[in-house]
This record gives structure tokens, C-alpha cells and sequence, in this order.
């Protein structure tokens, strides 16, 4: 195996982000062969070197990467003081594993998990922008004039939303069903920018991550992400 820059391998071994793991090789905390590497740029070869943080050998694990389409009542944390379902606990693996992003406990559909820290840092990164679309079911009829407003950005606390992509799927006077597709991942957005125009959620669906979907995995199911799809996030 060619070298490779060292922040890059421990970010590939789950030591941490890139960012991080530069930060640990700057303060000396990383040795390469027995001796301490604390400046940057450095290359090394995981084939050949011995390599450890804070004086333990890192061990290169293999990266898993599964799409879940969490049930509502399923939380995205690995740990939970209510004793509440996780994401985790229906993919079927050993490895230390945890979900790119956050659904909240309410909103259902698809999400990435893996053991792979430095894509699931690149993917939940704002500047990579990665969309996702959700098929939200809201009360009442919307209107034209409030799905602009969604498409061009509502204000909450943290400041205004990017621009959203905004498709009518059906409404009426009692209720409607929107597509809505969007960049980023602030807390409940889509709940927040809805009820921002006057339209309470009554049900939240993510269909889409990207370019990945999947109509026929069943709510509580899961499947491995193929060499493509895996390809496609790293390439993003």
C-alpha cells in the first residue's frame, strides 16, 4: 500500500474526524515506529508502520455500511437514559457502529449507519450540502404563497434555511402531502419550517439521501449499502 497522510488513516481507523485527528498528531500524542510525529505534514504506510495514539497500536477495522429505515419511536443515539429503541439495535453486526445524522424519535425512513467516522463527518458537514428529501404529511391545504416561502428559506433561531426543493403530491382542504428537499440538517427542520408557515406535521417520512433510496425496505428493516452507493457518498 502507498503512503498516505497520517490524519487520513487514523481518521480511517475510527480515531476520530480528520480535523481531530490532526489536532492529536500537533499536541504528540502520536507516535509512527516508536517515535512521536508532531508535525504536518506526514505520510505512512498501514502496512508497514507501527502506528499508536496515546500509546496504544490502532487496529484497522472494516468498514460496515447499512441503510435502515428506522420505525417512528426509534432514537438515533447510541445510548438512551429512557431505555427507549435504538437505531443500532436492528442492524445486525458486532462492530461499534452509530447513524450519520439524526431522524428524530417521531420521523421515520431511511438512514446511514457505519463505523466509518471520517465519511459519516464529510456527509453531516454543511459545506458538502448532501440532500436529503422527506414526504411530509401536513394539516390543512397548502398554498402557493407559503410554498414559496418554504423554496426561498424560513427564519428560525439559528437564521434563515437554505433554499428548499418544494413538490405538491396532493391536498385538499383537511390535509396535504408535500416533497421536500433540503441541504441541511438543523434540529427538526422540516417540522420547524412547516409550522414556520402555519402547517403542523402529521406525519414525516426521509424517502431519499442523495441519490439513495429504497421503496421496498420495510419499516424496521435493513440492508447493506452496495460497493456503488458506498462509492457514490465518498465521491460527494
Amino acid at each position: 500500500m502507498a503512503e498516505q497522510r497520517l490524519q487520513k488513516i487514523l481518521a480511517a481507523a475510527g480515531i476520530d474526524s480528520r480535523r481531530k485527528c490532526e489536532e492529536l498528531i500537533l499536541e504528540g500524542s502520536v507516535e509512527v515506529n516508536g517515535k512521536v510525529v508532531d508535525t504536518l505534514p506526514a505520510f505512512v504506510d498501514p502496512e508497514k508502520d507501527t502506528i499508536k495514539v496515546n500509546g496504544r497500536k490502532i487496529k484497522f477495522e472494516q468498514k460496515v455500511y447499512y441503510l435502515l429505515n428506522k420505525p417512528k419511536g426509534v432514537i438515533c443515539t447510541n445510548n438512551d437514559p429512557q431505555g427507549r429503541r435504538k437505531a443500532i439495535d436492528f442492524i445486525p453486526t458486532d462492530r461499534r457502529i452509530f447513524c450519520v445524522g439524526r431522524l428524530d424519535v417521531e420521523t421515520t425512513g431511511l438512514i446511514i449507519l457505519t463505523n466509518d467516522s471520517e465519511l459519516s463527518n464529510k456527509l453531516t458537514h454543511p459545506k458538502f450540502g448532501l440532500p436529503k428529501t422527506y414526504l411530509v404529511k401536513i394539516k390543512g391545504e397548502i398554498a402557493g404563497k407559503e410554498i414559496e416561502r418554504l423554496k426561498k428559506g424560513i427564519w428560525l433561531a439559528e437564521g434563515k434555511t437554505g433554499k428548499a426543493s418544494v413538490k405538491v403530491i396532493s391536498r385538499n382542504f383537511k390535509e396535504s402531502t408535500v416533497e421536500i428537499s433540503i441541504k441541511q440538517g438543523l434540529n427538526r427542520q422540516i417540522r420547524r419550517m412547516l409550522a414556520g408557515v402555519g402547517f403542523p406535521v402529521k406525519a414525516l417520512t426521509r424517502t431519499k439521501i442523495g441519490k439513495i433510496s429504497d421503496s421496498k425496505l420495510a419499516s424496521g428493516k435493513c440492508r447493506k449499502l452496495t460497493d456503488s452507493e458506498v462509492n457514490y457518498l465518498k465521491k460527494i
